[in-house]
C-alpha cells in the first residue's frame, strides 16, 4: 500500500497521556494510535504500528538473507521434555510461561528456541558435509515478566528474530559470528540508531562469548560501562572488577554480640553502630539447585547476581523471600550472618570480604548483630569469586583508566553457544574421520517489536514522534487545511496522486476536522515530510516542511516532487539523548 486517506485510516489518536505511560515511547505510541494495551505487557498493533513493525521486520529480514541465513518458522508451543534435557526447564526461571495440556503434559510458550532447533538439526543433519547452516525466524515470543513496563520494552508477548548456526569447527562459528555482528550493526545504521556493541553476560542462554547491541537511551535498563582511553565496552553484569583492595592491619578484637533493635539495612546498621559501610559484611540468601546459598559482600558494594549465577553455574539461582529465609535459616531477614551458620549452607564471598577486619555481620538472632567478626576465626567461606557490581569510576579491566557509564536498550544479542545444547541433546554429526561429534552452535536474537520503542526514545520532541525515513509508517503526509475549499481539495488530491504515482508512501489528511487537529496529529504521528495545502493553493503554491524543523518552504505545486525528493535526501532528524 503506497497511499491512504486519513478519513479511512483506523488511527484513533489521543490528546491525553495514558495513565500507565512512564516513558515517551510508550506515551507517543499509544497516543499516536500505533499500539493499544490488551492487558499488562500485551498489545494490539494498530495499522500505523503494523506498518512500522513491518518496516523493521523487513530490514532485519534483508540483513539476515544477505549473510546467507535461511528463514523458517518454528512452533510457539514447546514440550517440557526438550527443556528438561538441557536443564533449562528450571534454569530459565519464573519468566517461562508454562502450562499443561488436557493430558497433564507440561509445555511452554517459547521464550526462545535453542532446544527446538537443536532437536530439529539432530534429526536432519548427520554429516560434516551438510555444515555449516544458519537458520532464522521472526515470530512472537513469550516471557512472564514479573512487572511488565515501559510499553513494548518489557512486554510479555513480543516479536523477535532468533537465528541459530551449526558448525563442525570453531573457525566456522567465528566467521558466522562476525557476519552476524556486521549484520546487526547494519540494522542499527539503516534504522538510524545511536548504539554501542558491548561484551555481555550470556545468562540462561549460555555459551562462552556474547555481545549486546545497545541503543542509547537514558531510560534504558542496560547499564553500559566504557573506557574513553582504550575503547573497552561491556555491560555492568559482565565487567570484572580490576581494582585492588587494601589490607587492613588491625588487631583482631573479641567477637561481640550487640543489640540492634529493628536495625536491618546496611545504612541503618552503619548509623546505629557508628561504623562505616566498609566495615559491614552483607549476607544475602539465595535458593538454587543445590539448596540454600549465602553470598557475602562488603557493605558499601552491590552484588552482581549474574556473576553469582556464573560462579555457581546455576542459572536457576534466585534471592530467597523473607519467608524462605526464616524457614531455611531460622532468623528474620536483616539479621542473618555467617557466624554460626549451618554447615549445609554454602557460603560464597566476594574478594572484598577477604580484607575486612573486625567486621559487623548479622547476629543470627532477631535484633542482634555481631561486631568484630573475622574471617577464619569466626566464620568460614567455602568459595571465593568476583561478585562485585562494577560502577562508573571503577578501573577499566584493560587499561585501568576510570570507566564511564551510560544506559541503553538491548536490541540485539549474539552468543557463541559452543556444544552446550548439542552435547546435552546428543545432537551429533559424523566428521571427515568417521567420528561422531556434537554440533558447535551459535545463536543470535533481535528484538523486532522493542526496536519500535527504542527508535521513539531517540527520535521525539514535545509534540510527538519524529520517525526516521527508514521505518516511518508513511514518508509524506499531504495536509489539506480546509476540505470545503475547492482549490485546496483539488490541489491536495492532485499532489496525493502524484506522490503515489512516483512511489512515495503518502497519507492524505482529507478529514473534515479543524486545521489544528490535523497539524497536531501530523506531529504526533511523526510522518517525516508534511505538505500543507492551504491558503496559497489558489496561487498554485504549497508549503513543505520536515517534521523536526521549524522551517517551511513555499514551493510551486507543479514542482512539489522535486522538493519532496530534496527533503528526503537531506532528512536527518536529531537524536534525543
Amino acid at each position: 500500500m503506497i497511499g491512504l486517506r486519513f478519513s479511512e485510516l483506523f488511527a484513533p489518536t489521543l490528546r491525553e497521556k495514558p495513565a500507565d505511560a512512564e516513558i515517551k515511547s510508550h506515551e507517543y505510541l499509544v497516543r499516536g494510535a500505533f499500539i493499544r494495551k490488551v492487558t499488562a505487557g500485551v498489545f494490539n498493533y494498530l495499522p500505523l504500528g503494523k506498518r512500522v513493525l513491518d518496516k523493521i521486520w523487513g530490514i532485519v529480514e534483508e540483513e539476515m538473507d544477505a549473510i546467507g541465513a535461511q528463514e523458517m518458522l518454528m512452533p510457539i508451543i514447546q514440550p517440557a521434555e526438550l527443556w528438561k534435557i538441557t536443564g533449562r526447564w528450571d534454569d530459565y526461571g519464573p519468566t517461562m510461561m508454562k502450562f499443561k495440556d488436557r493430558h497433564g503434559r507440561d509445555f511452554t510458550l517459547g521464550p526462545t528456541h535453542e532446544e527446538v532447533v537443536t532437536f530439529l538439526m539432530k534429526n536432519e543433519i548427520n554429516s560434516y558435509k551438510q555444515l555449516p547452516v544458519t537458520v532464522y525466524q521472526i515470530a512472537n515470543k513469550y516471557r512472564d515478566e514479573l512487572r511488565p513496563r515501559f510499553g513494548l520494552l518489557r512486554a510479555r508477548e513480543f516479536v523477535m528474530k532468533d537465528a541459530y548456526s551449526f558448525h563442525s569447527n570453531w573457525e566456522s562459528l567465528d566467521e558466522v559470528y562476525q557476519k552476524m555482528r556486521r549484520a546487526y550493526e547494519n540494522i542499527m545504521k539503516r534504522i538510524g540508531l545511536k548504539y554501542l556493541v558491548i561484551e555481555a553476560s550470556s545468562g540462561a542462554i549460555g555459551g562462552n562469548e556474547s555481545h549486546e547491541f545497545v541503543s542509547l537511551a537514558p531510560i534504558g535498563e542496560s547499564n553500559v560501562l566504557y573506557c574513553e582511553k582504550c575503547g573497552y565496552q561491556a555491560s555492568d553484569e559482565k565487567t570484572p572488577y580490576a581494582g585492588k583492595y587494601e589490607e587492613q592491619n588491625e588487631k583482631e578484637l573479641p567477637l561481640e554480640k550487640v543489640d540492634t533493635p529493628n536495625v536491618k539495612t546496611v545504612e541503618q546498621v552503619a548509623e546505629f553502630l557508628s561504623v562505616p559501610k566498609e566495615k559491614i559484611v552483607k549476607s544475602l540468601i539465595y535458593i538454587g539447585r543445590e539448596g540454600t546459598i549465602m553470598a557475602l559482600i562488603r557493605g558499601d558494594l552491590d552484588l552482581n547476581e549474574e556473576k553469582l549465577k556464573e560462579a555457581l553455574n546455576d542459572q536457576s539461582l534466585r534471592m530467597a523471600t523473607p519467608e524462605e529465609v526464616e524457614k531455611e535459616i531460622g532468623v528474620p531477614i536483616g539479621f542473618v550472618g555467617p557466624v554460626g551458620i549451618n554447615e549445609n549452607v554454602k557460603i560464597i564471598a566476594d574478594e572484598s570480604v577477604r580484607y575486612v577486619k573486625n567486621a559487623v555481620v548479622g547476629g543470627m538472632e532477631k535484633d542482634k548483630h555481631y561486631k568484630n567478626a573475622n574471617l577464619g576465626r569466626d566464620f568460614r567461606v567455602d568459595e571465593w569469586a568476583d561478585l562485585r557490581l562494577v560502577r562508573e569510576g571503577d578501573p577499566c579491566p584493560i587499561c585501568g583508566a576510570p570507566l564511564k557509564g551510560t544506559k541503553g536498550i538491548e536490541l540485539g544479542h549474539i552468543f557463541k553457544l559452543g556444544t552446550k545444547y548439542s552435547e546435552a541433546m546428543k545432537a551429533m554429526y559424523m566428521d571427515e574421520n568417521g567420528e561422531m561429534k556434537p554440533f558447535i552452535m551459535g545463536c543470535y536474537g533481535w528484538g523486532v517489536s522493542r526496536t519500535m520503542s527504542a527508535v521513539v526514545e531517540q527520535y521525539h520532541d514535545d509534540k510527538g514522534i519524529i520517525w526516521p525515513l527508514s521505518i516511518a509508517p508513511f514518508e509524506v503526509i499531504v495536509t489539506i487545511v480546509n476540505m470545503n475549499k475547492k482549490e485546496q481539495k483539488e490541489l491536495g488530491e492532485k499532489i496525493y496522486k502524484e506522490m503515489k504515482d512516483n512511489g512515495i508512501e503518502v497519507l492524505v489528511d482529507d478529514r473534515m476536522v479543524t486545521p489544528g487537529m490535523k497539524f497536531n496529529d501530523a506531529d504526533l504521528i511523526g510522518i517525516p515530510i508534511r505538505i500543507t495545502v492551504g491558503k496559497t493553493a489558489s496561487d498554485g503554491k504549497v508549503e513543505i516542511k520536515k517534521r523536526y524543523s521549524k522551517e517551511k518552504e513555499l514551493v510551486e505545486a507543479d514542482r512539489i516532487m522535486e522538493a519532496v525528493k530534496r527533503a528526503m535526501e537531506s532528512y536527518n532528524p536529531p537524536v534525543v539523548l
